[in-house]
Order: C-alpha cells, then structure tokens, then sequence
C-alpha cells in the first residue's frame, strides 16, 4: 500500500477543518479523510455500537423466536447467539479496515464492485438505512413516548416529529457528535435496560416448542434457523456503516482493536436486549395481540416506575439508532456517484433523509409488532447484505488485502462487473432456492421445513465462490497511480 502522504496527493481528499470538535458541522461528503484530520481510540468504537442496540427493535428480534417461531426458550437463545455472533465478527473485520483505507464502507466496496456496479449495494443500504430502519426505529421511539405520556393514537405524529427531530440535529453535525452523543447515551441506557433485562427474566419461562405459532414450522430445529436468520439480519445490518465510524482513526492505531471492540459492542448489546426480548415473549406471548402497541407489553413484566424509565430509554434508545442510520444513510447515497459541491453535503443529505423518512412514516403510520413484517424486514437485509459480504471479503482476499492505493475507490474506469454479477447471482439464486417468507417459500424450505431459511449463509458462499470464479476470466484492475478527479 502506498503511504498515507502519497495518497492524499492521489484522490479526493476532503475538504475544511474539523479536527476534533463536538459542536461544528463535518464538512464534506465521502472523500479520503487527511492524517491530520484523524483522531479517536479504538474503545470508542465499543459505545459508538453498543448504545445504538439499546432499544426496542432489538428486544422484539428475541421476541420473534417465540411468538411468531414458537421456538422453546433454550432453542432461541441458542439462535440469537449464533446469529449475532456471525454479525458481529463481519462487523468487528469490517470496522478495522477503516484506519487503513481512510473512507466509508461503501466506498470501499467500489474495489470489488467496480465505480457503476457498486450502485447496487450502495443503492440498497440507502433504502435500508434512510427510509427502512429509520421507520422502524423511529416508530419504536415514538411508541415508547406515547405510553409515557398516555398519548391517544391521533398524537402519533407529534410524539414521530419529537424523536425524527432529535435525531436529524445529530446526524446533521456528524462523526464527532455521533461519537460523543452514543458514548454519553451510554450510560443512561445500558443501567436502566440492565434493570429491565434482569426483571424480564427473573418473570420468564422456559416454555417448549409451540406448534400454534403464526409461523412455527419445522419444529425446534426450525425455529433455531429462523431466529438465527433474524438475529443475522439485525446484527449485520449494521456491516455497511463499519468503516463510517473508524475512517477517522490514524492508520497506525491497533486495528485489532478497533475490530475487537467494534464487534464486542454489537454482540453484547444485541445477544442481551435479545434475549430479554425472549424472556418477554414468554411472559406477555398470550397477552399479545396484533394491533397492540408493542413497547406497551413491557409493563408485564416490571414494576411501574422501571417500567416508565424503560419506555423513556426506548425513545432515547431509537435515537442512538437513527443516528448511525441517518449519517451512513446519507454517506451510501453519495457513494452512488450524485455529484453535489456544497461543501456541507453530507450535512444536507443527512436533513433531507430525515424530511423523507419523516414524511413517510407519518403518511402510513407504520408499525413496529405482530403483523408489522418485521421479520420479514430482517430476513431481507440479510439476503442482500449476505452476498454482498461475500464479494467484499473475497475481493479482499484476492488482491491480499492490498488495493496498491485508494484511488481504485475514487476510479471511474475500475471495472466491477464480477462483484455486480456475483452478488446479483447469488442473491436471486439463495432468495428462489432457499427463502422462507410469507410472501414467498422456496423449494429447499418447503421440502425440509427444519432447516429454516438459510438465504443468507447460501447467498454468502455462493457471492465468494462466483466472485472468485469470475476472477479467473478477468484480471483484477490495476489502480491508477495518477490522481483522479474530485467525486461523491
């Protein structure tokens, strides 16, 4: 790799002095991030992913494995762990490559998809993060403020207003704020979710299989795929914004670290809430109905005033969330190749984003519970994220982790059509062959319901594999060693 100093003269490199101040706008969009621009320690990265996972939308990832998979406790446990394991680790290897290249996720997914072909992943984590989470997210939050306040259901728009509002101004300043913001939400939520995750449980049981479920099929066995598919989607949801919040650190920080802490943050946060979700379903499971406010079944299994305290995190929590999804939301968007030269883009798209997904939640007042899809959301993240993992790390094991310099992410000329082909591929081929929806069943699940929906694992291998096959027709691209113009 060449060195930082000779990159710099090579690409576009971003623009303004920001340095390391809280309150003052990140200028410019998805440029290279100068030495002296970088700044952070690798345990930062352990609020900046924990803190975000503190909210509702990952209790009711647990919750799933019982209500809707009626899988025994033990067997979904067993699957929020085994999902998010794998999450985390693509996460936390993800999240290291940052100090190194210097650029957002989705930039540097333009080695292996090439400049144009890299619209397809980058388009997709623009929906996913700007309208998909943020809804979801957003929805919780304002759920959570409206059982505080004992809001009819006429004020959904207000209490939807206050949460989008918090979020945007955050995400509208960027990555300092983003840092500082999740590591002193931190407190407040890991201390007031710990409490309820320990009097869920202490209120849990241990039930068994329930054949009765809306979607038990395939027994216990069954229900382990299904949760582990679920918990895959929402700890690997995060993937695509890895490097967003590691770019700024020096190149000559501990990697490992930053890796290591990146992903414990997303495990530990996940597998507990989920966990607690579980124990949830177990005690409000017969309780639930399916036009219930789900934040408002947490009261079965707390006291009053925890129970108030839990509801005011769950709004702070869906904040911490929106955050990350508004500030990648809006980096994925100018990784698509939209030439904007205001200098603060980033800022604008990130306002625009907010307007947008503010716009469309009140207009369907979307829901977040039984009947919401929200499993159905999670297993589609996984489908595309999945492949499109195993284009990034193939290419990467390819080249030896050595791109010659960044400007292959900044080349228009870079040919990327055997990412495009692999994880279109693979993404059709895992989805026809092997998903299990309510919508759509394929054969595999249908022939061997126990085996759950295995999308993600099939469409992961089978993106590598092709990539690596399609390597052998054509010769990876030599990065350019002349500057290249300014874009993103």
């Amino acid at each position: 790799m060449a060195s930082a100093e000779v990159v710099e003269q090579r690409i576009p490199t971003r623009e303004g002095q920001y340095g390391e101040r809280v309150v003052a706008v990140e200028p410019g969009g998805v440029e290279y991030i100068a030495l002296r621009e970088r700044h952070g320690r690798a345990i930062d990265l352990f609020w900046t992913w924990t803190s975000p996972n503190l909210e509702f939308a990952t209790v009711y990832v647990g919750t799933l494995g019982i209500i809707l998979f009626g899988g025994s406790f033990w067997a979904v446990v067993a699957g929020i762990v085994a999902g998010t394991a794998l999450g985390s680790l693509t996460h936390g290897i993800l999240s290291s490559w940052g100090p190194r290249f210097g650029v957002p996720q989705m930039v540097q997914g333009r080695a292996g998809f090439g400049y144009w072909g890299n619209v397809l992943p980058a388009g997709l984590n623009t929906f996913t993060a700007a309208i998909g989470w943020f809804i979801v997210n957003s929805v919780s939050g304002a759920f959570a403020l409206m059982a505080l306040f004992g809001m009819p259901f006429s004020l959904f728009w207000l209490a939807y207003l206050i949460v989008v509002a918090a979020q945007v101004v955050v995400a509208f300043f960027g990555h300092n704020l983003v840092h500082a913001f999740e590591r002193y939400a931190f407190v407040p939520l890991a201390v007031i979710f710990g409490l309820a995750t320990i009097f869920i449980l202490s209120n849990s049981h241990a039930v068994g299989f329930n054949a009765k479920a809306p979607l038990a099929f395939g027994g216990d066995v069954g229900a382990f795929m299904l949760t582990t598919a679920a918990a895959f989607g929402y700890a690997v949801g995060w993937n695509p914004y890895a490097s967003d919040y590691t770019r700024y650190q020096r190149p000559d920080v501990d990697r490992r670290a930053v890796g290591w802490w990146a992903g414990v943050g997303v495990f530990l946060s996940c597998v507990v809430l989920e966990i607690a979700g579980a124990g949830l379903g177990t005690v409000a499971g017969t309780q639930w109905g399916p036009n219930d406010i789900p934040t408002a079944q947490m009261v079965h299994a707390m006291p009053g005033l925890l129970f108030q305290a839990t509801l005011l995190m769950i709004a702070l929590g869906a904040v911490a969330a929106n955050v990350l999804n508004i500030y990648s939301g809006a980096m994925s968007f100018l990784t698509l190749g939209i030439r904007l030269t205001l200098h603060q883009r980033r800022a604008l798209v990130a306002v625009a984003s907010g307007v947008l997904g503010l716009v469309i939640g009140i207009a369907f007042q979307a829901n977040v519970g039984p009947g919401s899809k929200y499993e159905d959301f999670l297993l589609v993240i996984s489908y595309w994220i999945a492949p499109w993992l195993g284009v990034v790390f193939a290419d990467y094991v390819l080249r030896r982790g050595d791109f010659g310099d960044e400007s292959i992410f900044f080349s228009r000329a870079n040919n990327g059509w055997a990412g495009f082909a692999a994880m279109l591929v693979a993404g059709v081929v895992s989805i026809y062959f092997f998903a299990a929806q309510a919508l759509y069943t394929g054969p595999v699940p249908l022939a061997a319901p126990q085996l759950g929906d295995l999308t993600f694992l099939v469409g992961f291998v089978l993106a590598f594999v092709l990539y690596v096959a399609f390597h052998g027709f054509r010769r990876i691209a030599t990065p350019r060693s002349e500057p290249v113009e300014q874009v993103g």
